[in-house]
C-alpha cells in the first residue's frame, strides 16, 4: 500500500515528481482517451496514466482485432457462396499466420490515433506506469505524484474466468491472448455463448477450425429470441456445435489438448478440443487502484457511481466498463462526454441508458436500441409491434441475403420505443432508430423519410408503414375514402 506516500516522502534519496493538473485520467482506453483529448483541446491541464498499451482493450484485444478477424472469416466464407450467383464455389486456403498479420496490421494502422506521441502533442502529460490512490486527493504512478482537481477512473474490464474445476490447471485463451495465435486451432471449445463468444466461434469456424460453444443459459440471451434465432441458425449451419443449457462440470488436459465435462438435460458428456477460449463475461478492473484509500465505494460489479458518473468521493468520477452497466466502447465514449460536462462545466449531465444501442457482429449482424417487446409490454401495456422481413427487400433478394428481420416497438400513439434488427448491415441500419429513440420521435418521422432504392435501408421505412396498415382495414376509413371519391 502507498497510503502514506506524499510529496514529502522520499524513497531513498529520490523525491517523486509532483503534478497538479486540473484532470488526472487513469486508463488510456477508449473512454480515458476521449476525456483526455477533449479536456486538452479545451485548454485544461491533463495527466493521463496507463500501465499497459495505449488504446486499451478495444484497440489491442477487443473491438478492433475481433472485427479484423471477422472480416477475414467473412472473406473466406464468401468464396464458398458463389454458386447461387452462377459462380463456382471455391474452398478457401487459409494462411492463419497471414490472418494474424492482417489483424496486427489493422491495430497498427489505428494505433497512432491513440499513441503517446499524439496525446503529448495535444498537451497531455502521459505517464506510463500503474496508478493507485494514496489518499482521497492523491495518485501515485511510478515516480510521479498527482494531486488533481478531479480524477477520472477509466480502467476498463478484463475477461472473467468462471470457477470451473480444473480450468486454472490448463492453458486457456481469453480475448487478450487469442489474437496472438499464429497457428490455427484444429478444434476450439468456447466457454460462453454471449456476443464475444459467438462472434469468435463463427469466425474461427469459417477460418477452418472445428468449434463447440458451451453456454450455461441461452446463447445471445440478452437479445430478442425471435431475432437471435436467425443468428444461431446461421452459426450452426456454418458448422459450429452449440450446447445451450450446458453446465461445465470440469476441465482437464487431454491427449489432444483439453477436455470439458458438461452436464445438460441429456446427461453428462465430454467435449474435447485443441484449445479452449474463455468468453464468459467481463470483470471491472478495480483491484489495483487502492480505492479504499480514496474513499471510493465499489463491488464486484464495478465502482458505484451516480447518474452523473460521480463516485462516493466527489473529486473522483468513473466511466466505461469499470463503472458497471453496459460494457461497450461507445458507452465509454458517451460517458466521457457526460463527465466533461459535469467535471469541467458543472452542467447537470446524466447517463440515459435507454439511448444506448448495441450490435453483435456475427453474420448476420444483430442490433438493438431501446425497449424489447417484452420490456415494452411490461412497462407500457398496449403497444404496436411492427415487423418487416428482409425477404421482402429487393436489395436483399439481389444479393441473396434474405435471412433477416426488423422489429420495431411503438406506443399506441406512435412514439418509437425500441427497435431490433437481424440481417446484413444491421449495425448500420440501427442508426436512424437510435436517433429516433434518443430524440423521442414518432413513427411518422420514419415514414416521411425518403429511402434510396434499392437499399437495405428500405426495411426501416417498410416496417414503419406497418403502424398505419391497421388503419386501412378500419371500415370508417373505407367509408371516408368512398365519400371523398364521389367528388372526383
Amino acid at each position: 500500500m502507498l497510503t502514506s506516500f506524499s510529496s514529502h516522502h522520499i524513497l531513498g534519496d529520490y523525491m517523486p515528481t509532483l503534478h497538479t493538473p486540473d484532470l488526472c485520467v487513469i486508463g488510456a482506453g477508449s473512454g480515458g482517451l476521449s476525456v483526455a483529448a477533449a479536456a486538452a483541446q479545451l485548454g485544461v491541464s491533463v495527466v493521463l496514466i496507463e500501465k499497459g498499451k495505449m488504446g486499451g482493450d478495444c484497440l489491442n484485444y477487443g473491438c478492433v482485432p475481433s472485427k479484423a478477424m471477422i472480416a477475414a472469416a467473412k472473406q473466406a466464407h464468401v468464396l464458398g457462396q458463389g454458386e447461387k450467383f452462377g459462380i463456382a464455389n471455391r474452398k478457401p486456403q487459409v494462411d492463419f499466420e497471414a490472418v494474424h498479420d492482417h489483424i496486427k496490421g489493422v491495430i497498427a494502422a489505428i494505433a497512432p490515433n491513440d499513441s503517446v506521441e499524439r496525446f503529448t502533442g495535444l498537451g497531455v502529460t502521459v505517464i506510463e506506469a500503474a496508478g493507485e490512490f494514496a489518499d482521497k486527493e492523491t495518485v501515485i504512478a511510478g515516480d510521479n505524484e498527482i494531486k488533481a482537481r478531479r480524477f477520472i477512473i477509466a480502467t476498463g474490464s478484463s475477461a472473467g474466468v468462471p470457477p470451473v474445476p480444473g480450468l486454472n490447471k490448463v492453458p486457456y485463451l481469453t480475448n487478450e491472448t487469442v489474437f496472438d495465435l499464429k497457428k490455427q486451432p484444429t478444434s476450439l471449445i468456447v466457454l460462453g455463448g454471449g456476443p464475444i463468444g459467438m462472434e469468435l466461434a463463427q469466425a474461427h469456424r469459417r477460418l477452418g477450425a472445428k468449434v463447440t460453444v458451451l453456454e450455461m443459459f441461452e446463447p445471445l440471451g440478452k437479445d430478442d429470441p425471435e431475432l437471435t434465432r436467425f443468428v444461431l441458425d446461421q452459426v450452426e449451419e456454418d458448422g459450429v456445435v452449440i450446447h445451450a443449457g450446458a453446465k461445465v462440470v470440469s476441465v482437464e488436459k487431454s491427449r489432444g489438448g483439453v477436455a470439458a465435462t458438461i452436464e445438460t438435460a441429456q446427461g453428462r458428456q465430454s467435449v474435447t478440443g485443441s484449445h479452449i477460449l474463455v468468453a464468459a463475461g467481463r470483470i471491472p478492473n478495480v483491484g489495483d487502484l487502492n480505492l479504499e484509500a480514496a474513499g471510493v465505494k465499489y463491488s464486484r460489479k464495478g465502482i458505484e457511481v451516480t447518474s452523473g458518473l460521480r463516485t462516493s468521493n466527489p473529486r473522483i468520477y468513473a466511466i466505461g466498463d469499470v463503472a458497471g452497466g453496459f460494457q461497450f466502447t461507445h458507452v465509454a465514449n458517451y460517458h466521457a462526454g457526460i463527465v466533461i460536462r459535469n467535471a469541467l462545466f458543472r452542467l447537470p449531465a446524466k447517463v440515459d441508458t435507454s439511448k444506448i444501442p448495441w450490435v453483435t457482429f456475427t453474420d448476420p449482424e444483430l442490433a438493438h436500441i431501446g425497449l424489447t417487446e417484452a420490456q415494452a409490454r411490461e412497462r407500457r401495456g398496449k403497444i404496436s409491434v411492427l415487423r418487416w422481413p428482409y425477404a421482402e427487400n429487393d436489395r436483399a433478394q439481389a444479393e441473396r441475403k434474405t435471412g433477416g428481420l426488423i422489429k420495431v416497438i411503438c406506443s399506441k400513439r406512435g412514439r418509437i420505443l425500441g427497435a431490433s434488427i437481424v440481417g446484413p448491415n444491421a449495425g448500420e441500419l440501427i442508426h436512424p432508430w437510435s436517433l429516433a429513440v434518443s430524440s423521442g420521435l414518432k413513427i411518422k418521422a420514419m415514414t416521411d423519410m425518403i429511402a434510396p432504392y434499392p437499399t437495405y435501408g428500405e426495411v426501416n421505412k417498410r416496417a414503419a408503414y406497418g403502424f398505419y396498415a391497421s388503419s386501412l382495414t378500419n371500415p370508417w376509413i373505407g367509408r371516408v375514402i368512398r365519400f371523398l371519391a364521389k367528388f372526383g
